[in-house]
């Protein structure tokens, strides 16, 4: 395993391990969920240079664009959750509930 497979591994396994044990605020998990993208996008973007494909150079570009879709979203979720509930705390929010 070369150091850069074993930075973006180390990369996603921390972003989900924060998101597995801190989960108390929404931001937080946000931004576990935006770094276990961007090591992905780090991932993907090594991989074809590595193999010498120029056949997936428009993945990394796809990845990236998913993951600013995925950041918006969850701005605007935690801004409607911050409205309506007055704080990001998860354990306030409650699905069930109308």
């Amino acid at each position: 395993m070369t150091l850069s497979h074993f930075s973006f591994c180390s990369a996603f396994f921390l972003g989900l391990t924060g998101l597995a044990f801190h989960r108390t605020h929404l931001l937080s998990a946000l931004l576990c969920l935006e770094g276990m993208m961007l090591s992905l996008y780090v991932g993907i973007s090594i991989w074809p240079m590595q193999t010498l494909s120029l056949s997936l150079s428009l993945t990394p570009m796809l990845m990236l664009t998913f993951s600013a879709c995925e950041a918006s979203t969850g701005l605007a979720l935690l801004v409607a959750a911050t409205r309506t509930h007055g704080a990001d705390k998860l354990h306030n929010l409650n699905l069930l509930q109308c």
